[in-house]
């Protein structure tokens, strides 16, 4: 059977499954070959909207026997090529599946679809007095922050996607449907397949129901931003307010030309030099406390003083500038587009990975505005690049080399949080060596056919090269 033949057959074959959510609709296909990465578009040959399990069930099973590539597809917001469709194939676009089926307050979980978003489900849990609180900055959907391992700005209080995933409900490549674990909060019954799945990008299996911890919502919330005289001395008060105990929810950093695309983009005002922006939760009391500790570790680094957003309306100004970085990046260099990286370090090392990383920039001439969640050793940058001028390309990839072997030699890792996907193959070969061959033997034996996200994580047997 020809390729074009194989296509045709799919897209009866998944009309009879899903009526009219089946589309070879061009720009639709185009739109689900893209997300934020800087990597050129990879579109499916066919998307489909499935809105249950059943019907993930019934379309995995047309593609087993067709021996088509399945990509799951989510809020589109990935940024290493994670929903990228190499080798063409099925996107399973799982929007639809975005229902809240279980609230369980009296437990703190809830059960949903993989479709919903993160916004979406705390605007459900908005009276229950609960909320989820792993912000990746993006409105991404459970299912890909799972499928990516992700986390975020609250990381630092309330963990990643890993310690927040009770159980999951996944299609496997043969159409068997498992989960993984039950509701109990812990369980020592065998493997942990929960874990498996959670950062698997889709490779071993398609997610369809998530069970999430939840958290009380706080009593008292309170935001500051703090400007310092260098980078070194906000890194060295974040690692401080860490070491000391101090259990902020959020502290993020924000270096001086991050903050002058911030107030390009969102109009804050604020001193054009590096930041860290905190949030405490908790009792009145206790966020006075936190934040008193804080403000002091941080006056005894220089800290220029804070300044506190002290209404929700204040709050939310400043955090969505905080998730809005990426364009706040961009408005640093109109029409270019941003390689962001994602490296993460010990946080002893964190202040000798980022002043080593700003030496490397100061000379290599690029715009590169720093972003991170330092309270884990957490950092992003943006590489800015100009489409128009092709040759900026090899020195971005260049400099992103250069920062994974920094941080692979001060024993940290190349993705802290958006996963491997295509982009970052190479460097998962240089972190982890031969486990990398542990992680083929379990992919060759769930999807064995190898029609789960096929060319990401690490190469195939025998592939030769990566992607572009």
């Amino acid at each position: 059977m020809t390729a074009h033949m194989r296509i045709e057959k799919a897209m009866a074959c998944l009309t009879q499954i899903v009526g009219e959510r089946a589309t070879r609709v061009p720009g639709i296909l185009d739109g689900h070959g893209r997300s934020e990465a800087y990597h050129a578009a990879r579109p499916p040959d066919v998307v489909v909207f499935p809105e249950s399990t059943a019907e993930v069930k019934a379309i995995v099973g047309l593609c087993r026997d067709l021996r088509m590539p399945i990509v799951p597809f989510g809020a589109g917001t990935s940024l290493e090529g994670n929903a990228a469709s190499l080798e063409g194939g099925v996107c399973l676009d799982i929007s639809r599946m975005n229902t809240v089926l279980a609230v369980n307050g009296e437990d703190m979980d809830v059960r949903v679809q993989p479709g919903i978003t993160r916004k979406q489900l705390n605007a459900h849990l908005r009276d229950t007095g609960l909320f989820f609180p792993i912000d990746p900055g993006a409105d991404a959907s459970i299912g890909g922050m799972a499928s990516t391992r992700a986390s975020g700005t609250m990381a630092v209080r309330y963990g990643t996607m890993k310690d927040n995933v009770l159980s999951l409900e996944v299609v496997l490549a043969d159409g068997r449907v498992i989960r993984t674990a039950r509701r109990a909060r812990k369980s020592a019954a065998g493997y942990d397949l929960t874990r498996l799945f959670v950062g698997a990008e889709g490779t071993l299996g398609v997610i369809t129901e998530v069970t999430l911890k939840l958290h009380p919502q706080p009593e008292a919330i309170s935001s500051a931003v703090c400007a310092f005289p260098d980078l070194k001395a906000a890194v060295d008060t974040a690692i401080s307010v860490i070491q000391s105990g101090v259990p902020v929810a959020r502290i993020e950093l924000l270096d001086a030309v991050m903050m002058r695309g911030m107030n390009l983009h969102a109009k804050l005002g604020l001193p054009e030099l590096p930041h860290l922006f905190f949030e405490f939760h908790g009792s009145k009391a206790y966020v006075a406390e936190q934040a008193e500790t804080a403000q002091a570790l941080a006056g005894e680094n220089g800290g220029l003083g804070f300044e506190w957003a002290s209404t929700p309306e204040e709050r939310s100004r400043l955090w969505q500038a905080r998730d809005n970085t990426l364009y706040a990046g961009l408005a640093l260099r109109p029409g270019a587009k941003a390689m962001i990286t994602d490296v993460c370090v010990p946080i002893s090392r964190l202040a000798e990975c980022l002043v080593e990383t700003a030496k490397d920039i100061a000379e290599t001439g690029l715009i590169c505005p720093v972003v991170g969640h330092v309270g884990d050793g957490n950092f992003h940058l943006l590489v800015l690049m100009d489409p128009e001028k092709p040759e900026e390309l090899p020195r971005a990839k260049a400099f992103n080399e250069r920062l994974v072997d920094r941080a692979l030699s001060l024993e940290g890792t190349c993705t802290g949080e958006h996963g491997i996907g295509f982009g970052k193959i190479e460097f998962l070969e240089k972190e982890l060596g031969e486990a990398v061959d542990v992680m083929r033997a379990v992919k060759l034996a769930l999807d064995p056919l190898g029609i789960m996200n096929p060319g990401k994580i690490f190469k195939a047997p025998g592939q030769e090269g990566g992607h572009p």
